[in-house]
């Protein structure tokens, strides 16, 4: 029997990376303006100005990450999304990634893997282990994470493409 109700317990792990950076940039700046000097008045401005950057990834971070209630599980190893899910599931890897689409126009949003000569991945939000996509979306070049994330939120119910590669790209832009 837990303590702390399921709510609380859930929002503190969507916000995990942000109470982490926000309580290393208190301590920092009670090091950096509350102390004597010396060594630790400077490893405290070092702290303050990590906790801030580790705050904003958490903020970015926790937006991602919603409720995980979704149907299936995600897997990302060595650049390799893996989906198993209760009707579909597949692999995609991300080197080979065409374009990345959020649909939410679909009861349950999802993402949509696309590569170049197979059959897309379909993932729906909130699928167990769906957080580690952060990273691997983000790993991809040219990738704008921001617009990312005000997509997923937006109460509009459209199809909208997140990423494309860049052969992508350029063959679409000879077509017109």
């Amino acid at each position: 029997m837990s303590l702390i109700r399921p709510e609380i317990t859930a929002a503190l792990y969507r916000w995990q990376e942000t109470v982490i950076g926000v309580a290393v940039s208190a301590l920092g700046f009670y090091w950096a303006f509350f102390t004597g000097g010396g060594l630790l008045h400077w490893i405290g401005y070092f702290l303050a100005i990590f906790g801030g950057i580790l705050a904003f990834l958490g903020v970015q971070r926790g937006r991602f990450r919603g409720a995980s209630d979704g149907p299936g599980l995600v897997s990302v190893n060595e650049r390799r999304v893996t989906y198993f899910g209760p009707q579909s599931g597949g692999m995609v890897d991300l080197d080979n990634l065409a374009e990345l689409i959020l649909d939410a126009r679909l009861a349950r949003p999802c993402w949509i893997l696309r590569e170049i000569g197979s059959d897309p991945l379909e993932i729906p939000l909130g699928s167990r282990g769906g957080e580690a996509l952060f990273d691997a979306f983000a790993g991809l070049p040219g990738i704008r994470t921001e617009h990312m994330l005000r997509e997923m939120q937006s109460e509009q119910r459209h199809r909208v493409v997140i990423w494309q590669s860049e052969e992508l790209q350029n063959s679409t832009r000879w077509l017109h």
